[in-house]
């Protein structure tokens, strides 16, 4: 009797566990497209400036901008690739706003395999005609100016 129910737990076993890879996969493949946050909210302008950022896209990055981007030393050139920005937390004011994110770089090469850094940072941000526009910028996320000065 002690060896049927072995020979019954084993199917039910690896039933149950391909039931827990058909959900894992399910989950994983029905996460759609980041949900864009209100333009006109500071949430909304972080995100769509540090996307563009991530992009490449200095000069839509720009547009986020109160003022013109100076030049940048090398030290800090944006990193484009490898980042992962999360929202943490939202202050707003009346004509001011802080938005604190959270910053993760990582990297899959290395001579110990991968590795992540975790950082919280903080975007400031001033209002603009109703609208919010981002006065200072984590350095990872900076985009920076020719040496002419232009955008």
């Amino acid at each position: 009797m002690n060896s049927a129910r072995r020979d019954r737990s084993l199917p039910v076993l690896l039933a149950v566990l391909g039931l827990l890879v058909v959900v894992a996969l399910a989950v994983v493949f029905s996460r759609g497209d980041v949900k864009l946050l209100d333009a006109s909210t500071p949430g909304g302008v972080v995100q769509r400036y540090s996307a563009a950022v991530i992009d490449g896209d200095e000069e839509a990055a720009a547009a986020y901008l109160a003022e013109p981007s100076e030049p940048c030393d090398e030290f800090y050139t944006p990193v484009e690739d490898n980042l992962r920005i999360s929202l943490v937390a939202t202050r707003e004011r009346e004509n001011t706003a802080d938005v604190e994110v959270s910053i993760v770089t990582f990297d899959a090469g290395g001579p110990f395999g991968s590795s992540e850094y975790e950082s919280r940072d903080e975007f400031g941000l001033v209002r603009d005609d109703g609208g919010w526009l981002i006065e200072r910028a984590p350095w990872q996320l900076r985009v920076c100016g020719s040496d002419a000065g232009a955008r």
